[in-house]
């Protein structure tokens, strides 16, 4: 495993992979809640089809999750400091521009870094969103936490927390970790802010995704956004489909235009 740790003295995993012969370029990857960068990323053929495309890899255990420390203070996860984690790890590692990848949970974190310092990043790449990311945050934190600490997940009653709390079961994630993950408060993300990011964003959700919205609409407010809606796909089954490789590669390659079905 290796990591290394921030000036907060918190210690962060991650994998670095260069392909054999060297790299073209390079993508960091953000996963999701109760998820890891086995399971999110290496796991679900991310790995493999960046190594195939030529492509250094970096994903990082996001702090309370996979091989990273585990903190039981809610405010140890505020997005500034997920993001300052994100910048921290390329300084650590000495890299360039890369292209940044999150989905669910981790889109947020990769905003709160494009908007923190863009210059690293040549293009943005948000995952399992959409027009709802803009909507002011509910109590969802909190009934997410309880579903987090309940003794039995059987007595979860809504499907979709029961669904992380089955996932974070799976992954034999630190409970009382994540659920202090997301009772941080945090303020509302910076419309304006993200509506100045200079560089190419994609947002690609699947169209059964109920939780997220409409792509399109959340990929109106940057100035190069486009929004991809997967037929077929919901929240989990889009991050291992493989028209969502297929439409993060045709992005990535520039090949995403206005004569593009899907494009905004």
């Amino acid at each position: 495993m290796a990591s290394f740790t921030n000036s907060d003295g918190v210690t962060l995993a991650y994998d670095d992979i260069q392909p054999p012969g060297g790299a073209e370029r390079t993508i960091l990857l953000l996963h999701g809640y109760t998820s890891n960068r086995a399971e999110g990323w290496r796991r679900t053929g991310w790995y493999g089809a960046f190594e195939r495309r030529r492509m250094r890899v970096i994903a990082l255990d996001q702090r309370g999750h996979g091989e990273s420390a585990k903190l039981y203070e809610p405010e140890a996860y505020t997005r500034e400091k997920l993001a300052g984690d994100v910048l921290a790890l390329l300084e650590h590692l000495d890299v360039g521009r890369v292209d940044l990848f999150g989905y669910s949970m981790g889109t947020r974190t990769a905003l709160e870094a494009a908007v923190a310092a863009p210059d690293p990043f040549s293009n943005l790449i948000l995952g399992g969103v959409g027009g709802r990311l803009l909507q002011p945050s509910s109590d969802r934190g909190t009934v997410m936490a309880e579903a987090m600490l309940a003794d039995d997940p059987e007595t979860i009653q809504h499907p979709f927390l029961r669904s992380f709390r089955q996932f974070a079961d799976e992954q034999g994630e630190d409970r009382r970790a994540l659920a202090a993950f997301v009772q941080a408060q945090n303020p509302p993300l910076d419309r304006d802010a993200m509506a100045a990011l200079p560089m190419p964003v994609l947002v690609v959700a699947g169209q059964r995704d109920e939780g997220a919205g409409a792509p399109e609409e959340l990929a109106q407010l940057f100035p190069y956004g486009r929004g991809v809606s997967l037929p077929g796909c919901d929240h989990f089954s889009a991050i291992t489909h493989a028209s969502t490789k297929a439409t993060v590669f045709d992005f990535l390659d520039g090949l995403l235009d206005e004569d593009m079905p899907g494009w905004r």
